[in-house]
């Protein structure tokens, strides 16, 4: 099988296909990827650990901080204790929901995740009239990375107050 075949075969397995955890599986939420296949994950408990990627997934799906995952345990693991075994998307998120398997300390996160991708997909801002400015300093239909962290930028008015004082 030629490596676009397997690709497009792995793609369509997490895309199309709804599982339910077993009883040896759990769901986790992303934290951060430190790297070499590795992802940080944390359980609805609070427990911290690392899970490692598969080479079926790897070069095909790409995760990030905030998604949440399927893992599969690994018995003789210290640092690394489990194995992804599926990546959960909003639909199957919603499908998990629906079916009661969902754990109850991911419902917040679940919904703020499902919103946020909401937006990320361009969810339409209200109609303009054929007068309105294009240039507003409305940044809401910009691109969200996720994976960085949000700071709050407030600009003063201080330094552009002095420059017109200083053309006078």
């Amino acid at each position: 099988m030629s490596q676009a075949t397997k690709r497009k075969h792995v793609v369509k397995e997490v895309l199309e296909e709804y599982v339910v955890p077993s009883e040896q599986q759990q769901i986790v939420r992303v934290l951060g990827t430190p790297g070499n296949n590795l992802h940080e994950v944390e359980t609805p408990e609070g427990a911290r650990f690392l899970v490692s990627m598969p080479t079926k997934f790897r070069k095909n799906i790409w995760i990030k901080r905030g998604d949440f995952l399927l893992v599969d345990p690994i018995e003789e693991g210290e640092k690394v204790k489990a194995e992804i075994s599926f990546v959960l998307y909003k639909d199957h998120i919603c499908y998990l929901k629906k079916e009661g398997y969902w754990p109850t300390a991911f419902l917040s996160d679940a919904s703020e995740t499902q919103s946020s991708a909401k937006d990320r997909e361009g969810a339409q801002s209200p109609p303009r009239s054929v007068g309105e400015d294009d240039s507003e300093d409305d940044d809401s239909d910009l691109f969200v990375n996720t994976n960085r962290v949000n700071y709050g930028y407030t600009e003063s008015e201080d330094s552009s107050d002095s420059e017109e004082e200083e053309e006078k």
